[in-house]
């Protein structure tokens, strides 16, 4: 009798076998570890791009009632940001059509597009997905492709530290007012006359807050950029030099440019239209009230109306600047003739080359500078932390005890 010896070839066939299941875990443990660490970094790339498109949605959302154009400008923003970020890897733009955008009065919901928000809807939520991300491993397994989600939510809340233009408005004393500091909601306040130093006769003071190397060309760069910034109530400033060059930053916010400035290297406001002021009733100034400009001005800011010219002003701008069209403040505007500024003891400075900041007012820039002798108004809307301002800044958001004014601020 013969025997067949497979005992080689069973051998053989089990270690193919023990083979193709080894490789089976193994694909297995590559596709968690790299497949799902390429989920996670996708994930982590998604948070970043949302977080930033709810904070820059966020800025937008000042006043009480938020204004109706705030939440179309609000989206548009947080999905300009958000799509500034990429995922995978960095290999892949985050696409406007995969972002959301939606507001709610309470971090409970409901939830709604900005055309049906309302004026109490100040929190902001974005959701940020991106799907089709093929696995490299775990496709093996027959697992096809995987979307990955992100979402934040922000809202506006009192800072620790802020930013702030170059612009100092005067105590006015112990007299009975609206915000404990002399100041008037709705009032105009003016600097007296626009040239170095003049500024200790009227309500406003030009000031440096690097003193003693701040300079003209320092304040026109903080008037052209967000101001300066990382300032607390517990900051000194000092009363400015030479301003005579200034009005070109001031300007840019009024989508005013002089040589090579534009409104892709210096943001203009929505609207560029001035406010200014003539005793005479019957002269083409704008606004004889001296007085609450404001609620005009957010129904020019909805409409991007663009500097009505000298004409219409009683300015004398002439052909030195460019003027910004209304396609051009709609498309590239943002909150910019809403500021914050110090409140300071300018009596002062007779005895100091410093001051302390008191507090920190919310101001409407009114109108441009021609130049030097020009007597300069703005519009004083309230403490900047007063409940509903319609001024926010940047900074570091403080606790709910801070007493700076409102910068975005993540909850969720």
């Amino acid at each position: 009798m013969r025997f067949r010896d497979s005992g080689p070839n069973k051998q053989r066939g089990a270690v193919a076998i023990i083979t193709g299941l080894a490789m089976v875990v193994l694909v297995g443990f590559a596709g968690l570890a790299l497949d799902g660490g390429r989920l996670y970094l996708n994930k982590t790339e998604l948070q970043n791009a949302a977080d930033a498109c709810a904070l820059a949605a966020a800025f937008e959302l000042a006043g009480s009632p938020i204004p109706s154009d705030s939440f179309p400008h609000g989206e548009n923003a947080g999905k300009l940001v958000g799509t500034e970020n990429s995922v995978d890897f960095q290999g892949h733009v985050i696409s406007a059509d995969d972002i959301v955008v939606e507001f709610s009065s309470s971090l409970d919901g409901p939830w709604v597009n900005a055309g049906s928000a309302g004026g109490d809807s100040k929190f902001v939520r974005c959701t940020i997905a991106e799907d089709g991300i093929q696995p490299w491993f775990m496709q093996v397994l027959g697992f096809g492709e995987q979307t990955v989600a992100a979402l934040a939510t922000a809202t506006l809340r009192p800072a620790q530290t802020n930013c702030a233009i170059p612009v100092g408005l005067c105590t006015k004393g112990a007299a009975a007012d609206e915000d404990g500091y002399g100041h008037v909601i709705g009032q105009w306040y003016e600097d007296g006359v626009y040239e170095a130093g003049e500024g200790q006769t009227g309500s406003f003071n030009w000031i440096d807050f690097s003193p003693p190397e701040g300079g003209a060309s320092e304040l026109s760069d903080l008037f052209e950029g967000e101001g300066q910034c990382e300032l607390s109530t517990d900051s000194q400033v000092g009363q400015s030099g030479k301003v005579q060059s200034l009005e070109k930053g001031w300007n840019t916010r009024f989508g005013l440019y002089k040589g090579a400035s534009n409104a892709d290297s210096a943001t203009p406001d929505w609207t560029g239209y001035a406010y200014t002021y003539a005793e005479d009733p019957a002269a083409t100034q704008s606004w004889h009230a001296k007085s609450d400009a404001y609620d005009d001005f957010k129904s020019k800011r909805a409409a991007n109306t663009p500097y009505q010219g000298d004409d219409l002003s009683g300015l004398g701008l002439g052909n030195s600047y460019k003027s910004s069209s209304t396609a051009t403040h709609g498309a590239k505007g943002a909150n910019r003739r809403l500021v914050t500024v110090p409140i300071v003891p300018c009596e002062d400075w007779a005895s100091s080359q410093v001051v302390d900041i008191q507090a920190w007012a919310c101001m409407l820039m009114l109108h441009p500078i021609t130049g030097p002798h020009d007597t300069i108004y703005m519009e004083y809307l309230g403490l900047s932390n007063m409940p509903g301002s319609p001024c926010v800044t940047y900074g570091l958001p403080g606790s709910s005890t801070a007493q700076g004014p409102a910068v975005p601020t993540l909850v969720q």
